[in-house]
């Protein structure tokens, strides 16, 4: 008999186009969860160990440093919250609050992981779509830094050579 947890796995718009037996592994590391507005979700700085598919609200990401208004990312339903459990160090690099109450499926990362290792059509499905995440929240972030104060979005260098010169660096 198949779990109503299972069944909406599989309708997870993240997972979408994934083999059956891909998200029946996927299944195996699944639980649902509910969260509090307001409540914590996972904190810059602990250790990333799962990953959330967002299925109902929405849960807000702020740098730890500036906890009081400063959100720069709301993440919704259907879309994936945490791809730190990926990379290491395995920590989360943000802090995400429930915006209100948030109903979501989390998988187990360690267990991914290793799943992903034994089985690389997995790793890769997932690690695609991950990859795909991040770069629409990266251009997001992109395009919000170029509607701010131009003086505050000044490009600066993040090179090895920001510290040499700019005759140094084109070699004039």
């Amino acid at each position: 008999m198949t779990r109503q947890l299972d069944i909406d796995l599989a309708r997870h718009p993240f997972l979408f186009g994934m083999s059956r037996q891909d998200v029946g592994l996927l299944a195996d590391c699944a639980v649902r969860v509910h969260f509090a507005e307001g409540e914590i979700v996972f904190r810059e700085g602990e250790e990333a160990d799962r990953v959330h598919l967002i299925e109902s609200g929405n849960v807000s990401l702020r740098p730890a440093s500036a906890m009081s208004a400063v959100v720069f990312e709301t993440v919704g339903p259907g879309e994936l919250l945490g791809s730190s459990w990926l990379l290491p160090p395995h920590k989360w690099h943000v802090t995400a609050q429930a915006s209100g109450p948030v109903t979501a499926i989390v998988l187990n990362g360690a267990l991914l992981r290793k799943y992903s290792e034994r089985d690389h059509s997995l790793g890769f499905q997932l690690f695609k779509r991950i990859s795909e995440v991040m770069t629409r929240r990266l251009e997001s972030a992109r395009q919000r830094l170029l509607q701010s104060d131009p003086k505050e979005a000044a490009p600066h260098r993040t090179t090895p050579y920001a510290a040499a010169g700019d005759d140094q660096v084109r070699g004039e």
